[in-house]
């Protein structure tokens, strides 16, 4: 017999084994009748969760409990989630381009079917993406095909790692999970609440996902952006390629084409736009700033004071609602850093980061407010019009919103402002100090960002601060500008085929497709995408 059970703890409790044994029990009482009880168990942790409301901290352990057997069994019931691969024979392949977790995990479930994946990546490996990174924040050079956005493993390996989701109807998170671990990650995303792998350990795990790969028949070709689709009517045959450091041109051929670039490859929907404008739908996305305070400040107000080393950097997750629009917290960091991720010359853009340990002086999180479509300056919309494709509006006023951000900053050292200073509306004199290494300069983020998202960002804070007091705070910092949350733009599909509705053979999937958002659920959706793929081929 097994069951799964849950009991709660104090913090201070977590390691009293007897404390924990009588709540098991206690909890087993209540729905297992004595004789079974007297066969004896066996508790397998499951997961930990922290519970910070309420003014007092409690642990939520969760364990499957086996009742009259051994647990044992456990163990063989994970390694029956992990897939089994096969070398590809060759006879099928698929082109994937991008290399993110949707890209990798996709070529991964073509190779359970022994269909062999051709993984065209415009970015480089993750070593050489390290060397290109550092040039960002130490000398102010953005390399526009190899940088926190591009590059093996996409853009989650160099800014976090973060694998918590709530896409449970996408597909099995447990095995996505599992997989990671295989590959190299800590046991602990298995069980941990909000699992995190962390930008120092993940490239290690894309690295060793990449080897299986090649090892069962697949190809990398690094260095090499998709240009164009080659086309036999509305039917995709194939991509053509150009190589960013000699300007090789090459042409690849397959079955059918993955399309799996990230949220940030603004040249991929203009391809689009060109091929089928009518494949392409504007949608919500958000814009906004990354607030950093210092860790202990947040780790104050999340455990009401108790600062316990033992619980690890605070989190925090705020939402609320401003002129009908939604306010809300993104890619919390905690013990983290705030790094430089613009994928291009001219613009800034930032985003979070931190190590497996979370252990710097800082904690950031993105505040960003929704934009629907009808929210965007018309002069966008002409634009974008004059193209022959509405939907491109998005793009264009992110594409804005990052020069301005650039503008208003130094090279890469970005627009900065004390939270306070931004509510009285006022040029900081000084700016607290920043795990941001670019560099920072005082701006005074209200002359240059739009009114309506200014505004929505001044109401959503003071809504913030009501249920987290301190967060608003002379040594909080805005920095300027935060807009990568997710696409403007969706690359519309059949939601039972996955193929592209205006082009064949030709499957959108993950985050920068408009169908996923965060590690885990794009990784899942390329999964889906390459089941229907092999479904369609064989």
């Amino acid at each position: 017999m097994q069951i799964q059970i849950s009991i709660t703890l104090l913090p201070e409790e977590e390691k009293n084994k007897n404390i924990i044994d009588s709540k098991i029990k206690a909890e087993l009482k209540k729905s297992v009748r004595k004789e079974e009880l007297a066969k004896g168990f066996e508790a397998v942790f499951i997961k930990k969760s922290i519970d910070a409301r309420h003014g007092q901290l409690k642990l939520h352990l969760r364990y499957k409990v086996f009742i009259g057997e051994k647990a044992g069994a456990e163990a063989a019931d994970s390694a029956e989630q992990l897939p089994v691969w096969k070398k590809a024979d060759g006879k099928k392949s698929v082109i994937i381009v991008g290399s993110g977790p949707a890209g990798l995990f996709g070529a991964l479930t073509l190779l359970e079917h022994g269909v062999k994946p051709v993984i065209i990546e415009r970015g480089s490996e993750t070593s050489q993406r390290k060397q290109d990174i550092a040039k960002i924040s130490t000398k102010g050079d953005v390399n526009p095909d190899s940088n926190y956005c591009f590059g093996e493993g996409g853009a989650g390996t160099f800014s976090d790692g973060k694998l918590y989701t709530r896409s449970n109807k996408r597909g099995n998170i447990n095995r996505a999970l599992l997989i990671f671990n295989h590959f190299g990650a800590d046991k602990k995303i298995l069980t941990d609440a909000h699992p995190h792998i962390g930008t120092n350990r993940l490239p290690q795990v894309i690295n060793n996902m990449r080897a299986k790969i090649i090892e069962l028949g697949g190809e990398f070709h690094f260095d090499t952006k998709m240009t164009d689709l080659i086309l036999d009517g509305n039917k995709v045959k194939g991509v053509s390629t150009e190589n960013t450091k000699t300007g090789e041109k090459s042409d690849f051929y397959a079955d059918a084409v993955l399309l799996a670039t990230g949220h940030s490859a603004s040249d991929i929907y203009e391809i689009i736009a060109k091929k089928a404008p009518s494949a392409l739908e504007a949608k919500t996305f958000a814009v906004g700033v990354r607030v950093e305070h210092p860790r202990i400040l947040i780790d104050a107000i999340q455990y009401h004071g108790k600062l316990d080393s033992n619980l690890g950097a605070a989190e925090y997750r705020v939402t609320t609602q401003v002129e009908e629009r939604g306010l809300y917290s993104f890619c919390m960091c905690p013990g983290g850093f705030v790094v430089p991720s613009a994928s291009a010359p001219g613009e800034i853009v930032v985003n979070g980061m931190s190590a497996a340990e979370r252990n710097s002086k800082w904690s950031n999180a993105a505040i960003v407010t929704e934009i629907r479509p009808e929210d965007i300056p018309q002069g966008f919309v002409k634009e974008a019009e004059k193209k022959g494709c509405r939907a491109l509006a998005g793009l264009y006023f992110r594409a804005d919103l990052e020069k301005l951000a650039y503008k208003n900053g130094k090279g890469q050292a970005a627009p900065a402002q004390r939270l306070s200073d931004f509510l009285d509306n006022k040029l900081s004199e000084d700016l607290p100090p920043s795990s941001y290494t670019a560099g920072l300069v005082s701006s005074n983020l209200n002359k240059w960002l739009p009114p309506f998202i200014s505004r929505r960002l001044a109401q959503g804070f003071r809504q913030i601060n009501k249920n987290m007091k301190g967060f608003i705070c002379p040594d909080a910092l805005m920095i300027a500008v935060e807009t990568r949350t997710s696409t403007p733009v969706r690359i519309l599909r059949d939601k039972e085929s996955f193929e592209c509705t205006g082009l064949k053979n030709l499957y959108p999937c993950g985050e920068g497709s408009g169908y996923s958002g965060g590690i885990v659920s794009s990784a899942m959706d390329g999964e889906n995408a390459c089941a229907k793929i092999c479904f369609t081929i064989s």
